[in-house]
């Protein structure tokens, strides 16, 4: 597959670039890429969340009444789940939601990923980019100039640049990582994939 190689003006370089199609051609897995997105969000999850159950619930441990013949129910202490104020039953305790996949399907959901970026024609390729100094107006109108400002951007570096990262960071919707960062739901989650040429040489070996 071959695309054409813009420059940072947004004008056609005449030049092509060569995408692999073991990466942007194959046949998509929509169950890898399903596996990994849900991995991915899942491992973003701090998972403190806590309510206090009975033993943990401040009041007194004194017995309400007694237990027959008052024509009630049986209620033991203030602290009862049925009670307002008492604690929660079964509510949720501190717990690791990471988990992990095998690396093949995680290289096969990236792959499946791009692939449907291709597809839709959502993958721009630029000139290696840098900005002499760090200004939110100068990646504006880059994204202006290649059409995608209104789009919500992933630009793809092949190493960290600062001056790059830093004009892109004020932008909204707009997101910068280096090649070997790319994982399937950034990819998903923003519309315009804009590749430097640096960073095919790692993009192509995905």
């Amino acid at each position: 597959m071959e695309l054409a190689i813009y420059n940072i003006k947004g004008e056609d370089t005449g030049r092509k670039a060569q995408l692999n199609d073991e990466v942007f051609a194959i046949e998509a897995n929509e169950q890898a890429v399903y596996l990994d997105v849900k991995q991915y969000l899942a491992n973003q999850r701090q998972g403190t969340h806590k309510s206090k159950e009975r033993s943990e619930v401040s009041g007194s441990t004194r017995k309400l009444h007694k237990q027959k013949g008052g024509g009630g129910s049986r209620i033991g202490d203030i602290n009862s789940p049925v009670l307002v104020g008492g604690g929660r039953v079964f509510g949720p305790r501190p717990r690791d939601y990471r988990s992990k996949l095998n690396k093949k399907l995680k290289a096969l959901a990236r792959r499946s990923a791009l692939t449907y970026k291709a597809q839709d024609n959502q993958i721009i390729v630029v000139e290696d980019l840098n900005f002499e100094t760090p200004k939110t107006k100068d990646f504006v109108n880059f994204a202006k100039n290649l059409k995608v400002a209104d789009e919500k951007i992933l630009l793809v570096l092949k190493d960290q640049n600062k001056n790059v990262y830093l004009s892109a960071r004020n932008v909204p919707g707009a997101k910068v990582i280096n090649a070997c960062d790319v994982n399937t739901y950034a990819l998903l989650n923003n519309k315009a994939i804009i590749l430097t040429e640096g960073s095919l040489d790692v993009i192509n070996n995905l």
